[in-house]
Protein backbone atom coordinates (compact mmCIF):
# COMPACT_ATOMS: atom_id res chain seq x y z
CA UNK A 1 0.00 0.00 0.00
CA UNK A 2 2.88 2.39 0.79
CA UNK A 3 4.28 1.88 -2.69
CA UNK A 4 0.93 2.65 -4.26
CA UNK A 5 0.53 5.87 -2.27
CA UNK A 6 4.08 6.92 -3.14
CA UNK A 7 3.55 6.21 -6.84
CA UNK A 8 0.26 8.11 -6.82
CA UNK A 9 1.93 11.11 -5.17
CA UNK A 10 4.78 11.13 -7.68
CA UNK A 11 2.36 10.79 -10.58
CA UNK A 12 0.20 13.67 -9.38
CA UNK A 13 3.21 15.94 -8.86
CA UNK A 14 4.53 15.09 -12.32
CA UNK A 15 1.16 15.78 -13.88
CA UNK A 16 0.80 19.06 -12.00
CA UNK A 17 4.24 20.27 -13.07
CA UNK A 18 3.51 19.42 -16.72
CA UNK A 19 0.20 21.31 -16.69
CA UNK A 20 1.64 24.61 -15.50
CA UNK A 21 2.97 26.66 -18.40
CA UNK A 22 6.24 28.50 -18.00
CA UNK A 23 6.30 32.27 -18.19
CA UNK A 24 7.41 33.60 -21.59
CA UNK A 25 10.06 35.86 -20.10
CA UNK A 26 11.44 33.00 -17.99
CA UNK A 27 11.73 30.77 -21.06
CA UNK A 28 13.41 33.62 -22.95
CA UNK A 29 15.92 34.18 -20.14
CA UNK A 30 16.87 30.52 -19.84
CA UNK A 31 16.79 29.34 -23.44
CA UNK A 32 16.37 32.11 -26.03
CA UNK A 33 18.24 35.18 -24.84
CA UNK A 34 21.70 34.13 -25.94
CA UNK A 35 20.81 34.25 -29.62
CA UNK A 36 17.75 36.49 -29.73
CA UNK A 37 19.23 39.35 -27.70
CA UNK A 38 22.03 39.89 -30.22
CA UNK A 39 20.42 38.45 -33.36
CA UNK A 40 22.99 35.69 -33.69
CA UNK A 41 22.78 33.84 -37.03
CA UNK A 42 19.77 35.88 -38.10
CA UNK A 43 17.65 35.22 -35.01
CA UNK A 44 15.01 37.97 -34.73
CA UNK A 45 15.93 40.23 -31.84
CA UNK A 46 13.74 40.68 -28.79
CA UNK A 47 11.13 43.39 -29.45
CA UNK A 48 12.32 44.03 -33.05
CA UNK A 49 8.87 44.55 -34.58
CA UNK A 50 10.14 44.62 -38.17
CA UNK A 51 11.92 41.29 -37.77
CA UNK A 52 8.99 39.62 -36.02
CA UNK A 53 6.20 40.90 -38.30
CA UNK A 54 6.70 38.47 -41.22
CA UNK A 55 7.26 35.58 -38.83
CA UNK A 56 4.09 36.34 -36.85
CA UNK A 57 2.24 36.47 -40.17
CA UNK A 58 2.79 32.71 -40.44
CA UNK A 59 0.89 32.17 -37.18
CA UNK A 60 2.01 30.99 -33.76
CA UNK A 61 1.51 27.32 -34.58
CA UNK A 62 3.92 27.58 -37.52
CA UNK A 63 6.47 29.39 -35.36
CA UNK A 64 6.20 26.76 -32.63
CA UNK A 65 6.74 24.05 -35.26
CA UNK A 66 9.86 25.88 -36.46
CA UNK A 67 11.23 25.98 -32.91
CA UNK A 68 10.40 22.33 -32.26
CA UNK A 69 12.00 21.17 -35.52
CA UNK A 70 14.86 23.64 -35.52
CA UNK A 71 15.43 26.25 -38.20
CA UNK A 72 18.60 27.57 -39.76
CA UNK A 73 21.11 27.76 -36.87
CA UNK A 74 18.46 27.16 -34.17
CA UNK A 75 18.58 23.58 -32.92
CA UNK A 76 15.43 21.52 -32.44
CA UNK A 77 13.66 22.68 -29.31
CA UNK A 78 15.40 26.04 -29.46
CA UNK A 79 17.56 25.11 -26.42
CA UNK A 80 14.50 24.57 -24.19
CA UNK A 81 14.33 20.86 -23.62
CA UNK A 82 11.48 21.02 -21.10
CA UNK A 83 9.23 23.45 -22.99
CA UNK A 84 5.71 22.58 -24.03
CA UNK A 85 4.04 24.14 -27.05
CA UNK A 86 2.38 26.63 -24.69
CA UNK A 87 5.77 27.56 -23.20
CA UNK A 88 7.19 28.15 -26.68
CA UNK A 89 4.17 30.28 -27.64
CA UNK A 90 4.64 32.36 -24.50
CA UNK A 91 8.34 32.87 -25.29
CA UNK A 92 7.59 33.86 -28.89
CA UNK A 93 4.94 36.32 -27.76
CA UNK A 94 7.35 37.79 -25.21
CA UNK A 95 10.13 38.20 -27.78
CA UNK A 96 7.75 39.73 -30.31
CA UNK A 97 6.25 42.08 -27.73
CA UNK A 98 2.74 40.67 -27.99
Amino acid sequence: MKKFVTLAAVASLTLASNVMAQDGEAVYQKACKTCHEMGIAGAPKHLDAAAWEPRLGKGLDALVASVKNGMNAMPPGGMCMDCTDEDLKAAIEFMAGK
